[in-house]
């Protein structure tokens, strides 16, 4: 049996397990206007004809009495639209009760569903999850409709929109191809006692190797643009005790993020605030002083920065004179040296690409702008239509390195060892369908999917 098949019986014996019928509220909670209650699963008809008839055909929507299952009470007045399964989002038969907002009336409709035989309140990422049971959905697509929904910048959610479908066809073109190379191998092996036959057979399928490892090469050497855009350009202030780096923090974030005081020493952990500059997540970290200290408490503190540091996207060092010179451990590749408090009548002027007040705001605008160009540089490709797609998670990593490493494997290893080389291909093809749900799924479902809301 193939892996195809393999996923069909698994995504069937899993619809023949579910059997119930999940609601939850779909919009956000609080107060408003008009709130969404989803409903999804076999009891879809039966308790729209108890609590919203005359029936509703499908893809329709329609202005209905909600009324209690059980009693008959009147809950709300409302649109009820219907998508019958399985052209809908979960492939089950849903209704979307689109009631007033008020807490009470959201409260009443999710109570009465509760009473309604084998209906029950959906767990996180439930209608996603049935989604992908029932084939409308791969665990690429899945993912990117949960970073669709955690998008907070115009960056994110464009790349949350175009991920989902270009790494969808990009490792199903991959692992089509791999498929095909292993057909290859395997011709070798059954031809092996037909020295010609099993050499070209063999000799094809590394020729069809080669161009697939550098396709894996080139999507892996990106930069890593796409984790950077889900989880934000770090951007990491560091300088010595006192040279503003909290001041500019407050003044970045228009708000008292971190305590300001004259005294030396006063910040001693990292503090964070996310910004949206020019539409890409930014994420500003304030860090205790550099200096030589006997305190344990402010030497963590120092350690801590010097961590930051180190994995910071960009290190702004700040300076009052411009004279300072960065620790070693900062890299000079990620470092932005920005003079401060040129307020003051004792600024000195040297040695600082940039210089700033935080306290008048002078050039805060010429510093946004740079940090914003260097947070686009690290999360945009090239204007060539042909760039490879980014990679978007750090699952999708792993996986690509292993099927690149399996796949030089296959090319470098002996070829009088046909059966090795063709797991080789077989270990590439297992890396590549884990993506995007083809083969071994159950052991990355549970995390991907409890990253949604109750109600997705």
């Amino acid at each position: 049996m193939d892996w195809v098949a393999l996923v069909d019986v698994y995504r069937y014996a899993n619809r023949m397990a579910v059997g119930t019928t999940i609601f939850a509220l779909s919009s956000g909670p609080g107060k408003a206007g008009v709130a969404v209650i989803r409903v999804s699963g076999p009891a879809v008809r039966e308790l729209m004809h108890t609590m919203a008839s005359p029936e509703i055909g499908d893809r329709r929507a329609a202005f209905r009495r909600i009324v209690h299952p059980t009693t008959n009470a009147l809950l709300d007045r409302a649109v009820v639209v219907f998508f019958a399964g399985p052209n809908s989002e979960t492939g089950e038969d849903v209704v979307e009760f689109q009631v007033h907002g008020g807490r009470a009336v959201v409260r009443a409709v999710l109570d009465a569903l509760a009473t309604v035989p084998d209906c029950r309140m959906a767990d996180p990422g439930e209608f996603a999850r049935r989604a992908f049971d029932h084939g409308k959905l791969n665990l690429v697509e899945v993912e990117s409709l949960a970073d669709l929904v955690d998008a907070e910048t115009d960056a994110q959610r464009h790349f949350a929109l175009q991920s989902g479908s270009q790494l969808s066809t990009l490792y199903e073109g991959w692992r089509t191809r791999l498929i095909e190379i292993a057909a290859l191998t395997e011709a070798a092996i059954d031809f092996s006692d037909e020295g010609d036959v099993s050499a070209s057979s063999f000799e094809a399928a590394r020729e069809r190797a080669q161009p697939l490892a550098d396709d894996l090469a080139r999507h892996l050497n990106d930069g890593h643009r796409g984790e950077i855009l889900r989880d934000g350009f770090r951007v990491v202030l560091v300088g010595a005790p006192n040279a503003g780096k909290s001041s500019l923090l407050n003044a970045l974030a228009r708000r008292d993020a971190a305590i300001v005081s004259e005294e030396a020493g006063t910040t001693r952990d990292v503090i964070e605030v996310g910004l949206d500059l020019e539409g890409y997540p930014v994420i500003v970290t304030d860090t205790a002083g550099i200096r030589e200290t006997e305190g344990a408490i402010e030497r963590e503190g120092i350690r801590r920065t010097l961590a930051a540091a180190r994995a910071a996207d960009l290190n702004v060092w700040l300076s009052e004179t411009g004279l300072d010179s960065p620790p070693s451990e900062i890299s000079r590749e990620t470092l932005l040296a920005v003079r401060t408090k040129i307020d003051l009548e004792s600024a000195a002027g040297a040695g600082s690409d940039l210089a700033i007040s935080a306290k008048t705001g002078a050039g805060l605008a010429e510093l946004t702008g740079e940090i914003a160009r260097r947070a686009k540089r690290a999360m945009t490709s090239s204007d060539d239509p042909a760039a490879m797609p980014a990679v978007a998670q750090a699952r999708h990593r792993g996986l690509v390195e292993s099927a690149s490493q399996s796949l030089q494997d296959f090319l470098i290893g002996s070829a009088d060892d046909l059966e090795l080389r063709a797991e080789d291909v077989r270990r590439a093809a297992h890396a590549l369908g884990r993506i995007t749900g083809r083969v071994d799924v159950e052991d990355v479902l549970g995390t991907i999917f409890s990253r949604f809301c109750i109600g997705k």
